[in-house]
């Protein structure tokens, strides 16, 4: 812009000397064509401005565009990351479902064994079946007329139970090897109520 400035200068100068002098043609010629030349500067300016207006709107495009691309790309990574921790999580979990599959497949085997076990010991003591309810039966009845309930799951030398009497209930407690068969017996006769 200064040396527009000094160009105009320049070109009054000139033409105060022209006027001045009323001179030739020629200079009027050269100042005419200097003109033409300070416009052509002044277009020629205007345009270039208008290029690097235009050059950097396109340049702040460009970096918008990089901006959004690497937010997006941030983006991505953060999903991804999430995903493979997911992925993770869903690698350990089925880890830890196959180990509790095959437990419970042994589980599972362990139990058809003992089935199997169960069905062959049913067959064996299928022959025994008609003993088992006159067993029941004389459980029933001795419990009936004795009205004791005996503890099954106590010491093989323990004789141990409760006698639901005509009043309250008592527990027996005997110790077998402590006592002689008799007076087992006898205690547990002198329990049942002979009064009907």
């Amino acid at each position: 812009m200064a040396a527009f400035s000094d160009l105009e200068k320049v070109n009054q100068e000139l033409l105060k000397f022209l006027h001045a002098n009323r001179s030739g043609t020629l200079l009027r010629r050269l100042l005419e064509r200097q003109e033409q030349l300070g416009d052509r500067l002044l277009e020629t300016q205007d345009d270039a401005s208008r290029k690097l207006k235009d050059a950097l709107a396109l340049e702040e495009g460009v970096a918008r565009k990089f901006l959004d691309k690497r937010e997006e790309m941030q983006c991505t990574v953060s999903m991804m990351e999430q995903v493979e921790k997911e992925l993770q999580e869903a690698t350990e979990k089925n880890a830890s479902l196959k180990a509790e599959l095959n437990m419970l497949s042994n589980e599972l085997k362990e139990l058809k064994d003992i089935e199997v076990e169960i069905q062959r010991l049913e067959e064996e003591v299928g022959e025994d079946t008609a003993v088992i309810p006159s067993t029941v039966y004389m459980t029933q009845l001795y419990h009936r007329i004795s009205k004791i309930e005996w503890d099954f799951e106590c010491e093989p030398t323990l004789i141990k139970g409760i006698h639901h009497g005509p009043e309250i209930a008592h527990p027996i407690h005997i110790d077998s090897a402590q006592h002689s068969k008799k007076f087992v017996s006898d205690y547990l006769w002198s329990l049942i109520n002979t009064q009907w």
